[in-house]
């Protein structure tokens, strides 16, 4: 196929790995560069070798077929919105949107256009995630009943120089900032989620940040941040997640499945890669069966828009999985601060699976394989 022509628009860290991970995929093209920072857009396209410009000035390039957003979480929908209106298709960072009233503003927009609206996460198109589906899909547990899903860590004040934004403002929390990969990989293990309970509490009232210039600085905690909950699967399987910063350590998997006839273990759904073990009789490692599960593949989710579009079929990583995962986090923090049950305003189709076997930069469909 003719690779569709991308913009990104943000060029702070996480634009490296989509600039580097582009020559990957034949689907797609980077043709120019943007940031409300002149100097950080002429910094990635000196180093990518792709022409900087203003975002106006990009949007209004006729090679731009795709607008990769990578701002910062509040201004996705804006520069979502203005994409849209532009009449480029729109594939976002995560989150998708800072509430599910924002990012519906942006779904509604890409259907009232005909536009294509994506988002990450994609490590659930990984070769470990994929071969875990597959073994779902196979009945190799049976019929899947429960679950779970456990990111616990001691925060991020230990490493990170300005932790402000995890503790406080829109997004803050370990379920708002990790939850996407976790709720995500589940979606695609089970489908949609169809009501949700929760408990949420603060560990601390602040949290001293260990390293950089501002070492010893008290950062102020305004979130929970230690939130447990159990989602309930319109299948009727019932995943228990725990999303927090106030554990120092853990024996606990990132994610497992049950099933009447057997157990899986899933590595961690924020990487492409890992080991999945299933257990019928004993625990048995399981062989990697899809591409893509031996590194970071981050812009395998856009490339497979990009595929999407061309080939006319629907994109895994799609708005409506955004808007749902987004759902799910923000009906567990409603319950908890309710304390009553929630029952999701959203729903979604189960993505469809990747074929098994492929190479680097080839997204085999079950139906092209």
């Amino acid at each position: 196929m003719t690779p569709l022509g991308i913009g990104i628009v943000g060029c702070g860290v996480i634009s490296d790995i989509y600039l580097k991970n582009a020559a990957l995929f034949p689907q797609i093209e980077v043709r120019a560069v943007a940031d409300q920072r002149p100097e950080a857009a002429r910094e990635k396209g000196e180093a990518h070798g792709v022409p900087a410009m203003g975002t106006v000035a990009l949007l209004n390039r006729d090679d731009i077929d795709i607008v990769l957003n990578l701002t910062v979480p509040a201004a996705h929908v804006e520069v979502g919105l203005a994409a849209l209106a532009s009449g480029k298709h729109v594939y976002s960072e995560k989150p998708l949107a800072g509430s599910v009233a924002e990012a519906r503003q942006l779904t509604d927009a890409a259907a009232a256009r005909g536009l294509r609206l994506g988002c990450a996460p994609d490590t659930f198109l990984g070769g470990a995630h994929q071969t875990a589906r597959a073994l779902v899909d196979a009945g190799r547990i049976g019929r899947p009943t429960a679950g779970t899903a456990t990111l616990m860590l001691a925060g991020h004040e230990r490493w990170h120089p300005n932790p402000d934004f995890y503790y406080a403002g829109a997004g803050a929390g370990p379920l708002m900032d990790m939850g996407p990969y976790y709720v995500t990989a589940m979606v695609n293990l089970l489908g949609p989620v169809s009501r949700v309970t929760a408990m949420a509490a603060r560990g601390r009232e602040t949290r001293t940040i260990a390293t950089g210039p501002r070492a010893g600085e008290e950062v102020p905690v305004e979130v929970p941040t230690h939130i447990t909950g159990v989602m309930e699967f319109a299948s009727g399987a019932l995943v228990q997640i725990v999303t927090s910063f106030d554990v120092r350590a853990h024996r606990h998997t990132p994610l497992e499945l049950y099933g009447t006839e057997g157990s899986l273990l899933i590595p961690d759904p924020n990487r492409f890669d890992g080991t999945v073990e299933l257990f019928a009789s004993d625990w048995q490692a399981q062989e990697t069966g899809h591409a893509h599960g031996d590194g970071n593949y981050r812009g395998l989710g856009l490339a497979d828009m990009a595929a999407g579009i061309a080939e006319g079929r629907p994109h895994r990583a799609s708005g409506a999985l955004a808007l749902h995962a987004l759902d799910v986090m923000e009906s567990l923090l409603a319950s908890a601060a309710s304390g009553t049950a929630v029952t999701l305003s959203t729903t979604c189709e189960r993505p469809a699976p990747l074929a098994p076997g492929g190479h680097t930069g080839r997204i085999e469909t079950m139906e092209t394989a």
